[in-house]
């Protein structure tokens, strides 16, 4: 590794080839070098991508290959821990997908080998490298809506007729929270600053196991939160920031795109709109090129494992509550 990082990829996932594979070889100071895969029509969208990639018939031997400095992680979601040991094992810098685990105590021995290694590891949260949570945070902090008094957040998509994708698979850590209550929960999280006190309700339907529709009300220590997640709606994302001096919403928070245009809107008491736009940023290269600059330049990555856990934590919480009834 010189002035750019060597990325090489375990699997030809579906999303890193439409995805993150163009991320890594697009982002300033990185190039997407290697991909492990047995199967060479997997193989060649990535070749056409990237020529000259090294295609490896198995994930080891690519963790072997000396000339790779960081892997990126797509695999199903029971498999994320295991794989990004590995690769810290290697020498290797490692970018898993989200979730990156099951329960917040998975995180534990990743951090504990990112620690011990003094290799850089962290889940794949692109939104909080896009300019537009980046705004909701500056306005929020600069007082933009005053005291924060209640967020409501909501994702759906509808996958009820693909019954083998892994999201509807309980064996490959399946669900709608796992999938996309990752961001309804993480980016309240980051924007405020706090932590949730108690989840005062979790509403679960669950379909061979998995939950495909989740509502959920929280505690934070200056606020009321609201959250509904579903693989069983139509499409919609929308979060919503309502303060005593105004209101902030996101109109495409998570699919910055493709979803729709990425903007942030503030309205006043007065209700006067003010819009901030961001048409064109795509948070996935955001994402690959804050972790190149962290690598080469040892700055600190903008979304560390322990605020990813900290989202899994409040996972855990709304398990725990629907345990409970």
């Amino acid at each position: 590794m010189t002035d750019h990082v060597r990325w090489g990829i375990l699997g030809a996932a579906k999303f890193a080839r439409q995805h993150m594979g163009p991320a890594l070889h697009m982002g300033r100071r990185g190039r997407l070098a290697a991909l492990a895969t047995s199967s060479p029509d997997k193989a060649a969208p990535f070749e056409e991508l990237a020529p000259g990639l090294r295609v490896h018939d198995s994930y080891d031997a690519l963790l072997a290959d000396p000339e790779i400095d960081a892997v990126y992680v797509p695999l199903p979601n029971h498999l994320h821990v295991e794989w990004a040991l590995k690769a810290l094992e290697a020498g290797k810098h490692v970018l898993v997908e989200k979730p990156l685990a099951m329960t917040a105590a998975e995180f534990d021995p990743v951090i504990a080998k990112r620690n011990e290694t003094g290799l850089l590891a962290a889940e794949a949260y692109m939104i909080v490298h896009h300019p537009q949570w980046q705004k909701a945070s500056q306005l929020y902090q600069e007082g933009a809506i005053g005291k924060l008094v209640r967020v409501s957040a909501a994702f759906s998509y509808d996958n009820r007729l693909d019954g083998d994708n892994i999201r509807n698979r309980p064996d490959t850590g399946g669900g709608a929270v796992p999938d996309i209550g990752v961001y309804i929960y993480g980016a309240t999280r980051f924007v405020t600053g706090e932590e949730p006190e108690e989840i005062l309700s979790a509403e679960v339907v669950r379909e061979n196991g998995v939950d495909v529709w989740t509502h959920i009300t929280a505690r934070f220590p200056s606020y009321h939160y609201t959250g509904i997640v579903s693989m069983r709606m139509a499409p919609w994302q929308e979060v919503v920031f309502h303060g005593e001096d105004g209101v902030m919403k996101l109109t495409a928070p998570f699919n910055a795109g493709v979803y729709g245009e990425a903007r942030v809107l503030v309205q006043s008491k007065d209700l006067v709109e003010t819009a901030y736009r961001f048409p064109s940023d795509n948070h996935y290269v955001h994402q690959v090129e804050a972790f190149n600059a962290s690598v080469l330049d040892k700055v600190h990555y903008p979304c560390p494992l322990e605020f990813s856990r900290g989202t899994q934590a409040m996972i855990d919480m709304v398990w725990a509550k629907e345990q409970a009834g």
